[in-house]
């Protein structure tokens, strides 16, 4: 037990990111149901559509759950409002002021957690009053620090600035990576890309196909005039990447970028014309596994890391 596993009250200090078009009811509920921490993406659900979803994890586990609320989402007050109502206990803010709605949150008796990707927003979010912080690294898939600060450097210096527990994120695909991440000072782990191309995750079998044929430096930050987001190598990132090296406006990538192009590509597998948000531990994705078996081989390779590294003499000086 730590301060991860008992502010959640779970068996394990791993949570599930909560990926726009990935993260549904049928892969949060299969976390929660396995030791970790599922989290609904309420960043691609219509109002409607979370209510659906928070009322299909109600019936599919007993276990601990919360949801993922993106604070730049366009209707944020009627997440909020969603979220309260269902009686939601847990809820992970991402991608905005956490200053704006943890108060309100907090008041309705939800523990709160905010992802951050720097110090000034670490302090941000301790000042707001959260529970918990999660520190994002620059490997990490989707949208990400401007700052590009890996998480081997992040996790270090959030612990020395802040006494919160602590969760790390980006890069995060293995037992000893999740080791590694407590050694740096996490006290649990967030993990997304293995996860979206698990079995149960929502994503369309061709992208999650795609993430399994990824090797390393198979993706690459990109839109940063917009806002940075990882994405593997497609007909798409090509043109974007032509663009931002030609010296595009912002304008011209907004007309680029569209609408619609996350869901294009992860939700309904254009593998061409669509954005294909993973991070780089897609690299380290060699199958599509239930996730009962993604979290055995999580937990089983930290114990025999951990195991690894206290009885070695090469690793005593």
């Amino acid at each position: 037990m730590n301060r991860i596993t008992e502010l959640f009250d779970i068996k394990y200090p791993v949570i599930q990111g909560g990926m726009v078009w990935c993260s549904g009811w049928e892969l949060a509920s299969a976390v929660s149901n396995n030791g970790g921490l599922g989290l609904l993406g309420a960043g691609s659900m219509h109002p409607e559509v979370l209510v659906e979803h928070i009322n299909k994890m109600k019936k599919a586990t007993k276990q601990p759950w919360g949801v993922n609320v993106p604070l730049l989402y366009p209707e944020i007050d009627k997440l909020i409002d969603i979220v309260i109502e269902e009686k939601v206990k847990i809820v992970f803010t991402s991608a905005g002021n956490p200053a704006k709605w943890t108060g309100k949150l907090k008041e309705n008796g939800i523990t709160v957690v905010h992802v951050i990707a720097n110090g000034k927003f670490a302090k941000k979010a301790e000042d707001a009053g959260v529970d918990a912080i999660v520190a994002e690294g620059f490997e990490a898939g989707g949208h990400n620090g401007r700052e590009e600060t890996t998480t081997l450097t992040l996790i270090p210096y959030i612990r020395e600035i802040t006494d919160l527990p602590l969760i790390a994120a980006g890069g995060i695909a293995s037992g000893k990576a999740m080791l590694a991440a407590m050694v740096l000072g996490a006290e649990g782990v967030q993990i997304g890309s293995l996860f979206a191309a698990s079995k149960e995750s929502s994503a369309h079998d061709n992208f999650k196909k795609k993430v399994v044929e990824t090797s390393d430096g198979g993706t690459l930050l990109s839109l940063k005039k917009l806002a940075p987001v990882r994405l593997i190598k497609n007909e798409f990132f090509e043109r974007v990447y032509n663009a931002e090296t030609s010296g595009a406006s912002t304008l011209e990538l907004m007309k680029i970028l569209g609408k619609g192009r996350a869901k294009k590509g992860i939700f309904e597998g254009d593998l061409t014309e669509g954005e294909l948000e993973i991070g780089q531990a897609a690299s380290m994705i060699n199958e599509i596994m239930p996730v009962s078996e993604i979290m055995k081989s999580l937990i089983s390779g930290y114990r025999t890391a951990l195991k690894k590294i206290s009885s070695d003499p090469g690793f005593k000086f």
